[in-house]
This record gives C-alpha cells, structure tokens and sequence, in this order.
C-alpha cells in the first residue's frame, strides 16, 4: 500500500519521541501528528483522518478510552485505533476492545511488533497479541471446548459455504491475504466475503466475529503461538 500516516496520542513527549523514532525506521510510515490528550487526538483525528491512531490509556482530560469510543463512531473519521499501553489489565483490554479499537499492544513489546500491529492496521485488519488473544478466547468462550452439544444461531443459515469457511479461517487468526492464499482467491474477493459476513450476522468488526466463532462453537479455543492478526 501506499505511504502509512499514523496520529501519537501520549501524555508523555518522551514516549512520543520514542515511537516516532521507531516508526520513522520503517519506510513507508509517517508519523504526521501528536497528541497530549484526548480531546487533542480527537481534534487532530479529524483534521488529519491518519490511517492509525496510537492511542495511550491514561491521559489527562480525556482517557484514551473514550476517546477512541469518539473517534470510532465518527464516520468522517476512518482512523483504525491501536492502544498502546504499559498497564497489562483486562478492564483496558476489553473496555478498548468494546470501545471499538482494532489492535491492543503493551508498550514493553518490540519495535518490530509495534511496525507490525500498524501495518496491520493499515491493512484493514487487527491484531491482538498472542496473550491478548487467550483473555479474549477465556472471557468470552471460557477457555475451552463445550461440553453439550450447542444449537448454532439461525444467522449462520443465511451464510454461503465460502462465507462460513470465510468465517472460520477469520476466527483461526488469518489475515485476509492469508486467506486468500488458503482458498486461492483473490484478495478483493476474500474482502468482500468478510464484509458480507459480518453483515448478516450484525457484527461490527473482525474482534467481534472471532468472539462470535469461540461463542457458538465453530471454532475451539486451542493454543496460538503467532500474533492474530484478525
């Protein structure tokens, strides 16, 4: 893709500095803005619509928390929201995830992670952390396989065959080129399958088709030694 701009949103300049060096290493990554607080991410969101916000939690004034909850629901906005955060606590995980960001990364990971999750973002896709994304499977699927049997939801009858095995390689952790190399389609293709997939089931993103798989069974929790890049 072409060149990928990216918002800081930290209270700390230092911390800025330091993820702006480390972004400004990867070619094709512009850092073209920053922020102190919420409410400035918010203004410098919609003035320069970046294609990822790296968003701190705790902030002064407005969280990160509620202002991502802004940004996402601002439809002039086409911002993917990457939370960038040194407290490794569920209420951020899950309040950030509800609160509609794409990606969750703890600030101790590597450079190379944090290259990664923005280029994931930019892509269209998420991520979650390989440790993010048992607390997710373990909050909403409990951590392992039913034991009864459990009626699927009437949704899934509108779905295509392409689409529920659309679904299911989603749910597995692939990005849509993954898939698209995995049933020898065109990316464009796989795109639009997961969008009409997460159509006719009411979800909002990618995060909440993932939940949806572990919820209803179409996918068993099991180990995931690789980022999900979902």
């Amino acid at each position: 893709m072409s060149r990928i701009t990216v918002l800081l949103a930290d209270d700390q300049a230092l911390v800025r500095a330091g993820i702006r060096t480390i972004l400004h290493s990867e070619p094709g990554i512009e850092v073209v803005g920053e922020a102190a607080d919420g409410n400035e991410a918010i203004e410098q969101a919609t003035r320069l619509n970046p294609d990822v916000i790296c968003m701190d939690v705790q902030m002064p004034g407005r969280d990160g928390l509620s202002a991502t909850r802004v940004i996402v629901a601002d439809p002039s906005i086409r911002s993917a929201v990457l939370i960038l955060t040194t407290f490794d606590r569920e209420d951020y995980l899950f309040d950030a995830l509800q609160h509609g960001a794409s990606g969750f990364v703890l600030k101790n990971a590597t450079p190379e992670a944090l290259i990664d999750a923005v280029q994931v973002l930019a892509r269209g896709d998420a991520l979650l952390s390989p440790d993010v994304t048992r607390r997710v499977i373990e909050r909403f699927a409990g951590g392992g396989a039913p034991t009864t049997p459990r009626t699927l939801p009437e949704a899934l009858d509108d779905l295509t065959a392409r689409e529920r095995e659309v679904l299911s390689l989603v749910a597995a952790g692939l990005a849509n080129y993954e898939i698209a190399r995995t049933l020898f389609l065109g990316e464009a293709t796989v795109k639009t399958h997961v969008s009409n997939t997460l159509a006719k089931l009411g979800l909002r993103d990618r995060i909440q088709a993932i939940v949806y798989a572990y919820e209803n069974g179409i996918v068993i929790p099991g180990a995931q030694e690789e980022p999900l890049n979902i």
